[in-house]
């Protein structure tokens, strides 16, 4: 039988689970399979970034669009520790991923070799926020077990990120009789008819019901189960924080989205429900208002939770009915649940969707950026099928409360938005997403935002790939400042950013730029990106006073200082 580099051979397992793109740093610790790369160069593609942060988010967004663990390959050491950000937001969005980690070579193990750390205590499950499993492989020959294993455990239950660490001497060794593992799939578990049932009699004793509806593991075929599931029962559904591509937006069941800057409406809907079906998320603190909206451990609301992962279920809140099942089979179960001809909570459906429509009239506020007009403008020119993309910040309110989307019903994912909260994403996010699908990837970003990964417009630029940014300038950490004149008014600290010229930095990256400064700018310079073979970069420059979608930075500090003179 005829020998090849173990470095060879990871690659032909990764072939063999069905990627086609591989982000990453490069690492002499790795040398062996970037070889690989190079040998099925013409079946795989791995994309060169210019920071492991930036490439391990990549590989996450690669998780959430597909379905499939995103692949992410960097260094010991530095390269992994930058890495940790995209495991972190991995493991907290139930996105499926394998890190791939070069490492020391076996004989200058436990000695501090150069760069040398344990993955083990920083990656592993102890941490409570970070990898499912983290295993090193020593063994050449098993590489296929580990491989199909990773891809198996990354996707199965709640899905989230494995790590693998390669010794370099292991990558370099000859393998003789292993061969890729045939692709895993995902293990579907299906709701206990038992349970179903007392969840149809839930059900029909309900005045009040809400779905809230998010999490990994959804589908096309299992959004478009849920909406019949909804539309049989003429449920009112809402999407969890950062899941807003779950249901149809445009539906006139839809109710909106339960996160931060939640409609105050919305938030009044889910106090009063006398009945919460939870179908997917984990109910973490941001979806449930620092569970302060669904109270834990013991809900007021009767709460039905279905999750993909029986170790979730009851971890936080003590649910009435507790049903283990992954989301494509949760789904198909519930479509087929047989409702009665009258429902007696039809005012209270055809309200949700009112406080829904009535949230999109925007308030007035100060300056020469209307926001909301912009997001119309989105809504009126991008794509259908166009991903959006966000960091972490105030700025990507304007979108949740504004934008909405199709769902994964009309066929695509078109939201990559971390629920962890994680600045930097939206950038890499949207440049991974262009060049996995072809279709457009919008990013909105701030200008804090934008500088924890802009360097990537070089990843995109060098890979023939093209994003339209819309980065939001108001010359500060706008998050931060909100919440410190809320606590320490007027005591402006570490908020403040010296920006530099965003136009001229894109533009020698390779990307178009432009910088507006009224609203009737906009769409010409939308246009014109839709346009343009390459990425594009348009600077908004926003008045530091709209600092949310509803209000002024202003009013936040009258309101606080006015609280301390009672």
């Amino acid at each position: 039988m005829t020998q090849k580099l173990a470095g060879h051979l990871l690659v032909e397992c990764l072939l063999a689970q069905g990627v086609t793109h591989a982000f990453g740093v490069p690492g002499e610790s790795y040398l062996a399979v970037l070889d690989g790369f190079h040998l099925h160069r013409d079946k795989i593609r791995f994309v060169i970034c210019r920071q492991e942060g930036g490439a391990a988010y990549m590989a996450e967004a690669q998780g959430k669009l597909t379905g499939r663990p995103g692949v992410c390959f960097v260094t010991r050491g530095p390269g992994a520790t930058n890495a940790s950000i995209g495991v972190h937001t991995a493991f907290q969005d139930s996105t499926p991923m394998v890190l791939f980690v070069g490492d020391v070579a076996s004989d200058t193990r436990d000695r501090e070799a150069f760069q040398e750390m344990d993955y083990t205590h920083f990656f592993g499950p102890s941490t409570k926020g970070m990898a499912k499993r983290v295993e090193r492989i020593d063994d050449p020959e098993r590489l296929p077990e580990y491989v199909a294993r990773a891809f198996a455990t990354a996707m199965n239950g709640r899905p989230g990120p494995v790590v693998l660490v390669l010794p370099e001497d292991m990558l370099t060794q000859a393998v003789e009789h292993a061969q890729a593992l045939p692709r895993v799939e995902p293990v579907q578990a299906w709701s206990d008819p038992g349970a179903l049932r007392s969840l149809r009699d839930m059900l029909l004793s309900a005045q009040k019901p809400l779905v809230i509806c998010g999490g990994g593991g959804w589908t096309v075929q299992a959004a478009q189960a849920l909406q019949r599931f909804a539309e049989n029962w003429q449920l009112p559904v809402a999407n969890a924080f950062r899941f807003q591509d779950t249901f149809d937006n445009h539906h006139p069941l839809y109710a909106g989205d339960v996160g931060i800057g939640i409609n105050p409406a919305l938030a009044a809907r889910v106090r009063d429900s006398d009945l919460i079906l939870a179908i997917g998320p984990r109910l973490g603190e941001m979806t449930t208002g620092g569970y302060t909206l669904l109270k834990a451990p013991k809900t007021l609301q009767k709460l039905v939770h279905i999750h993909g992962s029986a170790e979730e279920l009851n971890r936080v809140y003590q649910a009435d009915l507790a049903i283990l099942s992954t989301m494509n089979a949760a789904a198909r179960s519930l479509e087929v649940l047989t409702a009665p001809t009258d429902l007696p909570w039809g005012d209270w459906t055809r309200s949700a969707n009112a406080d829904y429509l009535a949230n999109l009239v925007p308030q007035a506020l100060p300056g020469d950026i209307d926001m909301p007009a912009i997001v119309a403008t989105l809504k009126k020119h991008l794509p259908e099928d166009a991903v959006l993309t966000n960091g972490a910040g105030n700025f990507a309110s304007w979108m949740h409360r504004f934008f909405q989307h199709n769902g994964l019903v009309k066929g695509h994912k078109t939201q990559l938005a971390p629920t962890v909260g994680a600045m930097g994403y939206g950038v890499p996010a949207g440049i991974a997403a262009n060049l996995l699908t072809g279709r457009l990837a919008f990013t909105i970003a701030g200008d804090g935002d934008f500088l924890m990964n802009g360097q990537e417009l070089a990843t995109a630029v060098q890979h023939g790939g093209k994003s339209i940014i819309l980065l939001l300038n108001n010359g500060m950490y706008g998050t931060i400042r909100m919440h410190q004149e809320r606590e320490y008014p007027t005591h402006v600290t570490g908020s403040q950013l010296s920006n530099p010229d965003f136009v001229m930095l894109a533009q020698a990256f390779g990307y178009a730029a432009t910088r507006i400064h009224k609203t009737q700018e906009f769409e010409a310079a939308l246009l014109d990106a839709l346009q343009r073979p390459q990425g594009t970069l348009i600077e908004v420059m926003l008045d530091p006073e709209v600092i949310t979608t509803r209000g002024t930075l202003s009013a936040i500090t009258q309101s606080a200082l006015a609280k301390r003179k009672v």
